[in-house]
């Protein structure tokens, strides 16, 4: 998810009345959560106050995901692709006019089997619906790097591709740094274009930082989905496994070479890295994106459950000026 915000406004937590529902197999649709008085009234105060638009997958109008798009407060939800195949991982072009997108290519496929990337394919979309089209075959989790550059992984591979000459450049093996069977998810280049952050699956298990030009992997633990603070010193990590709901949300400060601050060592997760630990019955933090000020997070938490595709997960704006737990 990517948020395009112009202006801000008081801060709080707000839910956005969206929930996405799939079950095992082809799913069920899903329909609005319900809040409680309290986050109606912060949703109500929220509405009008921010300029901005978030983009995300969802089944509440088909039993196979399809892309959505509504204002950052909430309003005018509107449905971008309509297929009978999968669509997933979502982002906005840095212009805010189109998406990229992954797709797959023989109708539902989980998105437990994003590593089998013949499976999928990536296509871009206008945000009015406009110019639908695949942009590169066999390849999951892609973003835009610039406006005619985007990112993506076929497998332990991380490419880049040019939408306008079409020239694939490889900038990432993990099989070659790390070992055979090693598959690289949601890779993400830091704003300033020397570091790669990557979630690490198959053989080898963790996230990290690649820096392209000391040839360094800087691991910042167990966990997934990491991406980058729009500074490019800070990366947010979710940790699975613990936390009051079983995942919570870190933040890391880094070297300039991509290193992490914080001292990494296995289990152990220094309290100064803790960003988000909701509890409740929401507790179950996922997908954390930021918008490109820096200052506003969406993700998502569901109350039962926990697979990306199978579970009800509704979703959340806040202002990460703000405690997290005294407004939820």
């Amino acid at each position: 998810m990517k948020v395009l915000y112009r202006r801000s406004c008081k801060g709080f937590i707000a839910l956005l009345m969206i929930s996405f529902v799939i079950v095992a197999q082809e799913a069920p649709t899903g329909g609005p959560a319900e809040p409680s008085r309290r986050e109606s009234d912060a949703l109500d105060a929220f509405r009008g106050t921010l300029n901005g638009t978030i983009v995300w997958s969802s089944s509440r109008s088909n039993s196979r995901h399809d892309i959505w798009i509504m204002n950052a407060d909430g309003t005018d939800k509107r449905q971008l692709t309509k297929t009978d195949n999968v669509d997933w991982f979502s982002r906005f072009s840095p212009d805010g006019k189109e998406v990229v997108f992954t797709r797959s290519n023989m109708g539902w496929v989980p998105e437990t089997e994003a590593e089998v990337y013949d499976k999928w394919d990536i296509w871009i979309i206008g945000v009015d619906g406009s110019n639908e089209r695949k942009v590169a075959k066999s390849a999951s989790w892609a973003s835009y790097y610039t406006q005619d550059t985007i990112l993506f992984a076929r497998g332990p591979k991380v490419y880049f591709k040019s939408l306008s000459t079409e020239q694939e450049t490889l900038i990432f093996d993990a099989e070659e740094t790390f070992r055979r069977g090693s598959i690289a998810q949601q890779p993400q280049i830091s704003p300033d274009g020397r570091l790669l952050a990557m979630t690490m699956r198959g053989t080898t298990r963790e996230t990290g930082i690649y820096n392209f030009s000391q040839k360094q992997w800087h691991t910042t633990g167990a966990g997934c989905q990491i991406t980058f603070f729009p500074c490019g010193k800070r990366v947010l990590i979710m940790n699975e496994g613990q936390g009051r709901g079983g995942t919570q949300v870190l933040a890391y400060n880094l070297k300039d070479n991509g290193e992490p601050v914080e001292r990494v060592s296995g289990l152990t997760i220094p309290r100064s890295v803790r960003f988000m630990d909701l509890p409740g019955r929401r507790s179950h933090e996922y997908f954390p994106k930021l918008d490109q000020t820096g200052e506003w997070m969406v993700w998502c938490a569901v109350q039962h459950g926990h697979d990306h595709d199978i579970y009800d997960y509704d979703m959340y704006i806040w202002n990460i000026n703000t405690d997290p737990e005294k407004d939820f």
